[in-house]
């Protein structure tokens, strides 16, 4: 089964291209054949993008001594997103410094040059540097227009700056919020190499480093070491070398993550990443209102604890005045809740609490040290069950009566697990509801349906969206349904007491692989794209 899906992509392609033949040949008019508009060496350009193609390609390379190159496909999603920040970025670099310039390639129309430079997935960005065309730098940053352009700046510029003076290193440290400075005994030593490798590829700090006595004297450094100076909590994190002597990039770079956030975070969109791309994976977040003077005092206050539980949990704060009602959402937290705090497990999902009124720096203390501990007892959100929760064919689950109605020893029941905001459960909302109706009169089968995103079972983890789940009477295994989302197959898979017809399965397979292609083709889902995909469900990390 798998090698039709493996086809489709060429098949399609081949389809594609027969069409647009046929659709673009030219036409004949009194006799005469229009003349096709060949590629030349001209470089055109579309919103500040330098469009390249084979005919083109080594000039760009030639007169741009820093071209960053998207290698493209049109019908990727991600490379879609990117367009309008991409183009952002070029008109910005192209305003402040001509010299970085940004270019694409369409590799359904170019695939030499995609054969060249062994392009595998969308979008590709590659970094050519004084034209030279065999060993460009793959890009490592930031898809966002600060992120392209703080790279781009750092890959062409002069390097982290030699501090040879107390005055140099002084005026260096002082003039921004973060500094990383590397105290070497040369500046041309194996350690200073790897230290100006890493600051190539963390852009949003600012390296420098020195081999001056007396400045290793100011900064009371006695040996090879790596110090980050801010401006903000205890004004420096020390990095030493160990005694080897080696400097170990991973965790050089692992040591400014951590380090280079406040010891309690403010939640934003420009701090997310930093927090979801941590190696900790305990946050404690804390619910205040930036407005009430108490609550920010005990925002204060519960530095101290969060400086106990440094390297081993976030502190984040949530300011519930802000924009930001998904999060609130998520947590089962309103603006009336303030000051609270939740601490969220990121690997498994499970969430603890405190009650508002128990919220002080002791008790944030314990509950972090019980989670730590693996202690604590996680909560689980469930809204009220509705008072007509019955009285449908499809039945309302919510967390306080899902225990109730799935584990029913008489019952199958079968369960659509949804997110109101998602398209794929709008689209199969009215064929649920038939499937209801059709079971509607039989006394050991409920459909029930349950919002995952206000209602969580301790059993269970939903990790996208409508995930359908059979519950079998007298507490069996539970099942996963993954076959076709129609009448028809429901009925069989239910009327079979949670079996997949054979046949259904087979085709469901090359269904699959057929979903996986066109996946790979229009995915936007947030992660890396990839020539293998995933079914037609909405991603949990899509909120």
């Amino acid at each position: 089964m798998r090698v039709k899906g493996l086809l489709y992509v060429p098949v399609l392609g081949l389809l594609l291209w027969a069409s647009c033949m046929q659709a673009e040949e030219p036409q004949v008019e009194n006799g005469t054949e229009p003349v096709t508009k060949e590629k030349t060496t001209e470089i055109e350009e579309e919103q500040d993008v330098m469009v390249l193609h084979i005919n083109n390609f080594e000039r760009a390379l030639t007169e741009n001594k820093f071209l960053l190159v998207e290698f493209y496909a049109p019908w990727c999603g991600h490379c879609r997103q990117l367009e309008p920040v991409y183009a952002e970025a070029a008109g910005k670099l192209k305003k402040e410094v001509p010299a970085l310039r940004l270019a694409k390639v369409d590799t359904t129309e170019e695939k030499e040059l995609a054969e060249e430079f062994e392009i595998g997935s969308f979008p590709t960005l590659k970094m050519f540097m004084n034209g030279d065309r065999k060993t460009p730098v793959d890009y490592s940053g930031k898809r966002t227009v600060e992120g392209i352009t703080q790279w781009m700046k750092r890959r062409s510029g002069p390097g982290a700056p030699t501090l040879d003076s107390v005055k140099s290193a002084a005026q260096f440290i002082d003039a921004h919020n973060l500094t990383v400075v590397g105290f070497f005994h040369s500046v041309d030593s194996d350690e200073a190499k790897a230290f100006k490798e890493v600051s190539l590829e963390v852009t949003d700090v600012e390296f420098g480093l020195t081999a001056t006595p007396e400045v290793f004297q100011e900064y009371e450094v006695k040996a090879s070491s790596v110090v980050l100076f801010k401006k903000f909590d205890d004004g420096r994190a020390d990095f030493l070398l160990p005694e080897d002597g080696k400097l170990e990039k991973s965790n050089l770079t692992t040591f400014i993550a951590e380090n280079s956030m406040e010891l309690i975070i403010p939640f934003s969109q420009e701090s997310a990443d930093k927090i979801f791309s941590s190696n900790i994976h305990l946050h404690s977040l804390l619910f205040i209102n930036s407005t009430v003077e108490s609550q920010k005092t005990l925002l204060v206050q519960s530095k101290v604890v969060a400086k106990e539980f440094k390297g081993k949990m976030l502190f984040i704060v949530i300011d519930v005045t802000a924009a930001l009602s998904h999060v609130l959402t998520y947590f089962g937290v309103s603006e009336e809740d303030a000051p609270t705090a939740r601490v969220i497990n990121m690997d498994t999902a499970k969430k603890f609490s405190i009650a508002s009124e128990d919220l002080s720096p002791d008790s944030l203390r314990q509950l972090c040290q019980e989670v730590v501990g693996g202690t604590a007892k996680p909560y689980y959100r469930s809204e009220e069950i509705p008072e007509d929760w019955d009285k449908k064919p499809v039945k309302v689950l919510v967390g306080k009566n899902f225990d109730s109605v799935t584990q029913n020893s008489s019952k199958n029941v079968f369960v659509e697990f949804y997110a109101p905001w998602c398209g794929h459960c709008k689209e199969l909302s009215p064929i649920w509801d038939q499937l209801g109706e059709k079971y509607a009169d039989h006394d050991d089968i409920i459909i029930a349906k349950m919002d995952a995103t206000a209602n969580e079972v301790e059993a269970l983890t939903i990790d996208g969206f409508p995930t359908l789940k059979y519950f079998p009477a007298g507490g069996k295994e539970v099942i996963s349904y993954t076959g076709k989302r129609d009448l028809e197959t429901f009925s069989k898979f239910v009327d079979a007491g949670g079996v997949l017809p054979e046949e259904e399965s087979d085709a469901d397979d090359d269904d699959d692989d057929e979903d996986d292609t066109e996946k790979a083709q229009e995915s936007d889902s947030k992660t890396e794209e990839s020539t293998e995909g995933t079914s037609n469900k909405t991603s949990k990390d899509e909120l």
